[in-house]
């Protein structure tokens, strides 16, 4: 499964579950948000990670604290283009097998 199809995984999912999808792979010079939903009024942005298998700490393990760092940064640059700031979270969806059939939704994954 290529990242793209992963992330289609991803919306098709967090719609089910009643987030509604804002953009997909925002990208300023800071960085790249995979999704960034609405949940309610919420603003989300999703980091989106697919791995084959658990070794090596899985697709969590991969969101590592300089990850993190770039995609905060890359999120402040999206809300200053908005007239007014939402509530906001960080949500991981984590898709682990060869045919990304084991889906993990990590609502509040991190922030600052």
């Amino acid at each position: 499964m290529k990242g793209s199809d992963a992330e289609q995984v991803a919306v098709s999912y967090l719609q089910s579950h009643r987030l509604t999808l804002v953009a997909k792979n925002y990208h300023c010079r800071f960085g790249e948000i995979d999704l960034i939903m609405r949940d309610g009024a919420t603003l989300v942005f999703v980091e989106v990670r697919m791995r084959a298998n658990e070794f090596f700490g899985g697709a969590a393990a991969s969101i590592t604290p300089a990850k993190q760092a770039k995609l905060l940064h890359t999120a402040r640059h999206y809300l200053s283009e908005l007239n007014t700031e939402p509530p906001c979270r960080f949500d991981a969806l984590l898709l682990t097998g060869a045919d990304g059939k084991k889906i993990e939704w990590i609502k509040n994954a991190f922030g600052e």
